[in-house]
C-alpha cells in the first residue's frame, strides 16, 4: 500500500481540507479507513503519519492531536476487524456471524464519544 501511493493520496486529501482544529478529527477518520487495509499500527502510521505531521505544522496543529487522531482512528475500527476476533472466537467456538453484529453495535456507539473528545481537546488546546 506504501509503495502503491494511494494511501498518501488519500492522507493528503483530507490533510488539505481540514483546519488547526478539525484536522486531529480528519485524522481520526482517516486512520480508521486505512486500518481497514493496513491492519498493523505502526505500518499504517508510517503511511499517513508524514502527511498529516506536515498538514498539522501547516495548519498550526498540536501534532500530539494528530497522533491521537490515527491512534483513536485505528483502534476505533479494531472493534469491528475480523482479525480481532480470531481469538475470541477459538475459545468460544462461535462463528464471526454470531459477534460481528454486536461489534457494530459497539462500533457505532464508541464514535460518539471519540469524536467529542478528539474534537473537545482540539479545541481547547486552540490547535496549537
Amino acid at each position: 500500500m506504501l509503495n502503491t501511493g494511494l494511501i498518501s493520496q488519500i492522507a493528503d486529501f483530507f490533510a488539505t481540507v481540514g483546519t488547526k482544529e478539525t484536522l486531529p478529527l480528519i485524522a481520526f477518520f482517516s486512520g480508521g479507513f486505512i486500518n481497514l487495509f493496513i491492519p498493523s499500527g505502526g505500518a499504517q502510521w508510517a503511511v499517513q503519519g508524514p502527511a498529516f505531521l506536515e498538514a498539522a505544522q501547516t495548519l498550526g496543529t498540536d501534532p500530539a492531536l494528530i497522533v491521537m487522531g490515527v491512534a483513536y482512528g485505528d483502534q476505533w475500527t479494531n472493534i469491528i476487524h475480523p482479525f480481532v476476533l480470531i481469538p475470541l472466537l477459538i475459545m468460544t467456538g462461535l462463528r464471526a456471524s454470531q459477534v460481528l453484529s454486536f461489534s457494530f453495535i459497539i462500533f457505532v456507539a464508541a464514535t460518539v464519544p471519540l469524536t467529542a473528545g478528539l474534537l473537545l481537546a482540539s479545541f481547547l488546546s486552540g490547535g496549537a
